[in-house]
């Protein structure tokens, strides 16, 4: 077996929703409460991160308190960390705000014999996602020039169907024209995205796609229409193996959720 310290190790957080004002709440849940407490569990349970990954709606309704908010906090544990955009973000403030060193947009990262390349599903004003030709491209582009180089993708929006009707509407439409891409370059190992507020593991080939919860409020699994779930906020830890192997795991907040409007029709 690789020794842990060979492997890239990974916190995944995703759709965090930081509200602009300190203490408000979405959906009776004080998103900025529950993304500090992920934060020290992940810490607390694991200290070798190698990475951060902030895989989309970062803010819930995008201002430069929420980016500078997230900016203190992930800035604090010393670790390099990518951000992307999700629909709820402003893609242009995030890249003004989170442009530091440490935690930054970037679209290409290489990190012990890994490549990771984020990827903008971003449409404006909309739920759902899409990649342009612009994306696309980088996309093959990246992947071209570094044929032998073990690969993560990571996006905003899902590119595989979770089974929830309501939120299958909002996955990424040109996913076929994404996935053609995909399957063109065996160097992809995984896929990770956020914005289904809840986990999935599924396999395409030999590639592995992975969603990830949010570190607040969750969705109800299967459900044909809007539906929240009171399942505790959760981070994903990724282990990424030289010889293209991973071993990935989905850890809830030890703390029950508190205050979730259940009986809300959306947000």
């Amino acid at each position: 077996m690789t020794p842990a310290s060979e492997c890239l190790s990974i916190l995944q957080l995703s759709d965090t929703h930081i509200l602009a004002s300190p203490g408000a709440t979405l959906l009776g849940i004080d998103t900025a409460y529950y993304f500090r407490a992920v934060l020290a569990q992940a810490f607390a349970q694991r200290q070798a991160f190698d990475l951060i990954m902030l895989t989309g709606d970062l803010a819930q309704e995008p201002a430069s308190q929420s980016y500078r908010y997230i900016l203190k906090h992930i800035s604090g544990y010393g670790i390099p960390c990518i951000c992307l955009p999700g629909n709820h973000d402003d893609y242009a403030l995030m890249q003004k705000v989170l442009n530091t060193p440490l935690v930054n947009c970037r679209k290409q990262v290489f990190l012990k014999g890994w490549q990771i390349i984020s990827l903008n599903s971003q449409i404006i004003g909309e739920e759902g996602g899409y990649l342009p030709a612009g994306e696309l491209c980088f996309l093959e582009g990246c992947l071209s020039q570094h044929p032998g180089q073990n690969t993560l993708v990571a996006v905003h929006h899902h590119p595989l169907a979770t089974g929830s009707v309501w939120m299958d509407t909002m996955m990424i439409e040109n996913s076929d024209e994404f996935l053609a891409v995909v399957k063109r370059h065996p160097q992809i190992k995984i896929i990770i995205n956020g914005h289904i507020h809840q986990a999935m593991d599924r396999q395409l080939q030999s590639i592995r796609i992975l969603g990830t919860p949010s570190t607040c409020f969750q969705f109800k699994p299967k459900s044909v229409e809007f539906a929240l779930d009171d399942t505790s906020p959760a981070y994903r830890h990724l282990q990424l193996h030289a010889d293209g192997r991973i071993s990935s795991q989905v850890f809830r907040l030890s703390e029950a959720l508190a205050g979730l409007e259940t009986t809300t029709t959306g947000y």
